[in-house]
């Protein structure tokens, strides 16, 4: 038998919320084979193990049945979003595809989640996301270090706000990379946050 390697495959972002369709769904079970396990994650992916060798094939096929295909494991998730309830312009369905884009599959200490919710309801629940993102009429806010899982649950903090499209992005690129450079081992996003400050964290993304 070959070496395998596991692959992360997300629907895209769109109105309505991440939703695989019935044909994409029996794509992947025809690409994986039928005694492949296919697993749910928490980061509303799915990882499913492929052939090494077929690899690259098998990302294209997905890919041409609109799902995304993302490493799996210490990374970057693709972006956990919102249902655009509000409508694609007002809760920026583009914008929170443009982040996808520039985020997922970045390698890191351990994995990162990051939400975005599209109004303040933030129905996506940011706030218990390692990055939220919150857009704020014509602006947006980030914040960082939640912690859903523990005794030691706890909501993110708001980092900075206000920012405009073009500065979103870069903002959580550099938050990123200097957790990236900056982190002890495998230290988990929330407790870099603690340990590093908020105020240190203020002048990076700023």
């Amino acid at each position: 038998m070959g070496e395998k390697i596991k692959i992360a495959v997300s629907p895209a972002i769109q109105i309505g919320g991440s939703l695989f369709t019935a044909e994409q769904l029996a794509k992947i079970g025809t690409v994986a084979g039928q005694d492949t396990k296919i697993e749910m994650t928490t980061f509303k992916q799915l990882y499913v193990e492929v052939p090494l060798e077929q690899h690259d094939a098998i990302k294209e096929e997905l890919q041409r049945f609109g799902l995304e295909v993302y490493p799996a494991g210490f990374v970057t998730k693709s972006l956990i979003a919102c249902n655009f309830c509000k409508g694609t312009e007002e809760a920026g369905l583009e914008t929170a595809r443009m982040v996808n884009q520039a985020i997922a599959g970045i390698e890191t200490p351990t994995p990162i989640k990051i939400g975005y919710a599209g109004c303040a309801l933030g129905t996506s629940e940011p706030l218990l996301k390692d990055i939220g993102i919150v857009k704020m009429r014509d602006s947006f806010d980030i914040y960082v270090g939640g912690e859903p899982k523990g005794l030691k649950a706890a909501l993110a903090k708001q980092l900075v706000s206000g920012l405009s499209e073009v500065q979103l992005v870069p903002a959580i690129k550099k938050i990123i990379d200097f957790y990236k450079e900056n982190a002890k081992g495998k230290e988990k996003f929330s407790k870099f946050v603690d340990r590093i400050s908020l105020e240190q964290l203020k002048q990076i993304a700023g």
